[in-house]
């Protein structure tokens, strides 16, 4: 561990919370001396201190621990750049519209890549007042059912969360071109599939 960078770090993220050492050390417990001394790159904090220490600071323990820190590029605000993320422990839903650094749980989570929808995750869209009445024809055990869906269109993002055990329907707001709709399969993954190739209600054909 390198504590000249960890304590350059400590310093910069210090400074843009708008806080004094004194602020810092008494929100930890420990004297303003010891603050200084990371800072000055003549120590690392105590293992015991670095949860609170990040906590305190708004930052990420990972990058207190390695010194610093890399930026992302500028986000151009291209939503169909959007990544979705589950936590395999909470089942926590997290949504980024560019690269980031996503942890649930203490674990890094990786990006779910999206497959093109299969038969079994086919959804028909009936449209009722301006709205799409979406429904998907797939099991919802509790262990094997859609977790979430997900329109992306243009600018906005629309989430609907759903629960095992209940049917899988939900309300859309109508979009006239583009969009793509997602569906999180809790086995399968997530799929994807343009709003513009899914089956209409009136345009089902029965035998």
């Amino acid at each position: 561990m390198d504590c000249a960078k960890v304590g350059r770090l400590i310093m910069q993220f210090r400074k843009e919370k708008g806080m004094t050492q004194q602020q810092v050390a008494d929100l930890l417990g420990i004297s303003n001396k010891t603050v200084s001394k990371w800072e000055r790159g003549l120590g690392c904090p105590d293992v015991s201190l670095w949860d609170d220490l990040s906590t305190v600071l708004g930052a990420d323990i990972l990058k207190l621990i390695q010194g610093e820190l890399s930026p992302n590029r500028p986000d151009v605000g291209k939503l169909e750049k959007t990544l979705f993320y589950v936590c395999p422990t909470c089942g926590n839903i997290l949504v980024s519209t560019g690269t980031a650094s996503i942890s649930c749980c203490g674990r890094k989570l990786k990006p779910l890549i999206p497959v093109s929808c299969s038969e079994e995750h086919k959804a028909v869209l009936r449209e009722i007042d301006l709205e799409y009445y979406v429904t998907v024809n797939h099991d919802m055990r509790k262990d094997h059912y859609i977790s979430f869906a997900a329109l992306v269109y243009h600018d906005r993002i629309y989430l609907n969360r759903l629960y095992p055990e209940q049917n899988p329907e939900f309300r859309l707001p109508m979009v006239r071109k583009g969009g793509y709709l997602y569906l999180y399969c809790t086995q399968h993954g997530l799929q994807k599939c343009p709003i513009a190739q899914i089956t209409r209600e009136h345009e089902r054909i029965t035998d």
